[in-house]
């Protein structure tokens, strides 16, 4: 089964021994390296993970990675989620081998390929086959924000609209287009002259409700709003070209919609020809329990985005859509980079491993494990504020306590506190990621392989991190109110 396929990608190293995860109350150096010196003396101030990961890797094999001192941490980040089957997966790593050694180009533009070709069948057989069977595939530049952009573009030229309507806490890039329609302000108020016609819709988020009462049916009342928004004559909001909407929002921080949500989307779009575009350039290819998070709701989209775990950990993107919107003209739309050929064959086999080992199902299965288990942590832990997850993509958002709320009425995010807690989870072997409002949300996106040896090493780690983050904050306080 999959856990026996896991293991054997660790043990099977002639060094495996030296993979071994930090032992129980082992505290790793994170001291400054002359090769971490030199990245910040050389690169942008732009870099954004080495500020709270401030680690040199040197190596990496399936869920592990080794930095330069030779420390193995447990990656739960795995490239923002594009490393489904970990690093350096033998079965990935000899395909592209194979195709290097059979002279394969590394690029072909959209000039096809046998490499091309066997890619776009796999990726056909990956979607859900009500949607596959209708379905064009466009390929568009290496990055998920190109997904994006092409989208846009496509839905704006299908319909003759200018109008998006996107969603609070939504993250689609970090591009011109993609940026304007990502939910986060940090990035977006330095620039001026983003692109415009764009609208923010309420996600169903009770946690943090937009409508004032947590207990309500946020869901509902979120398709209301939105609703009314577009038939009301009075709405101030033209019909729109398109709705882009994550089924999970990921550094939204881990949020997943309810099917019944997805629905009335569904419905809606249908009712007003409004083009309904999702995301899943991180939710997609098993993370969330399914090969894509829409399943869930037991929908079609009319244009799927993919990227990530698409190329198997090497840059690729498309977009795919029901072939009765190709209002393209050629080269209506291009990109030097859409013709990866290493990205093909790396992300064919990928889907085969994902699908041949059910990988989704064992997401689902340890997913669930992993969420029970957190919820007891969270009995433990006053300042867990809610445990969210679908199969693989979990999040811990953390806040205040003691009855501290915002301005709102929410419980009050506490972003030092999960700072500290991705800092000594670190410390102890841990890389996961901070998103969510005001970064309060601690995320774990380990790859798909990921044992239940591993999900041990998580659940002890973060009892720690948060037990010792919470004693440093407890000290701070005492020395304030002294």
């Amino acid at each position: 089964m999959t856990q026996g396929k896991v293991h054997s990608i660790v043990t099977s190293s002639s060094q495996s021994t030296d993979w071994s995860l930090p032992a129980a109350g082992q505290i790793l150096n994170l001291h400054s390296t002359p090769t971490l010196q030199r990245q910040s003396e050389r690169e942008s101030e732009v870099r954004s993970y080495p500020r709270r990961l401030p680690l040199a890797i040197n190596s990496a094999l399936g869920c592990r990675v080794k930095d330069e001192q030779g420390q193995v941490y447990l990656d739960c980040l795995a490239g923002a989620g594009a490393l489904p089957l970990g690093h350096n997966h033998p079965e990935v790593n000899t395909a592209i081998i194979e195709a290097l050694e059979g002279l394969s180009p590394f690029q072909t533009l959209d000039i096809t390929s046998p490499a091309k070709d066997a890619f776009m069948g796999e990726l056909l057989a990956t979607l859900p086959e009500a949607f596959s069977c209708e379905a064009k595939i466009q390929f568009c530049g290496p990055s998920g924000a190109d997904a994006v952009e092409a989208a846009i573009k496509l839905a704006k030229t299908v319909t003759g609209r200018s109008s998006v309507i996107s969603f609070q806490g939504g993250y689609h890039g970090m591009t011109h287009g993609a940026l304007s329609l990502t939910g986060n302000l940090g990035a977006k108020n330095p620039i001026n002259g983003l692109m415009a016609d764009v609208h923010f819709m309420p996600y169903p988020y009770p946690f943090r409700s937009q409508f004032g009462d947590r207990n309500s049916d946020n869901a509902r009342q979120a398709l209301h709003y939105l609703r009314s928004q577009l038939v009301d004559p009075e709405g101030g909001i033209k019909r729109p070209a398109a709705i882009i909407v994550e089924p999970i929002q990921g550094e939204g921080g881990v949020i997943p919609a309810p099917a019944e949500w997805l629905q009335g989307l569904r419905k809606l779009c249908d009712e007003l020809e409004i083009l309904l575009i999702m995301d899943e350039i991180q939710t997609g290819f098993g993370r969330s329990g399914r090969l894509f998070a829409f399943e869930h709701a037991d929908i079609q989209p009319d244009v799927v985005l993919m990227s990530k775990a698409l190329g198997g950990g090497l840059p690729l993107s498309v977009i795919a859509f029901n072939k009765k919107f190709d209002a393209w003209s050629p080269g209506g739309h291009a990109g030097t980079f859409r013709g990866n050929q290493l990205a093909m064959v790396s992300g064919a086999k990928t889907m085969q491993v994902i699908k041949r080992d059910k990988l989704y199902k064992h997401a689902s299965e340890l997913g669930g494990q992993l969420r029970d288990e957190l919820l007891t942590l969270q009995q433990k832990h006053a300042r867990i504020g809610q445990v969210r997850s679908k199969g693989l993509m979990l999040g811990l958002e953390l806040v205040c306590g003691e009855g501290s709320l915002d301005s709102l009425g929410n419980p009050l995010a506490d972003s030092l506190y999960a700072r500290r807690v991705q800092h000594e989870a670190l410390r102890r072997g841990l890389i996961c990621e901070l998103g969510g409002r005001h970064g309060a949300v601690v995320r774990l996106l380990p790859p798909l392989i990921l044992n239940r040896e591993e999900a041990d090493f998580i659940i002890r780690i973060l009892d720690e991190a948060l037990t010792v983050a919470a004693q440093h904050s407890d000290n701070e306080n005492s020395v304030v109110n002294g």
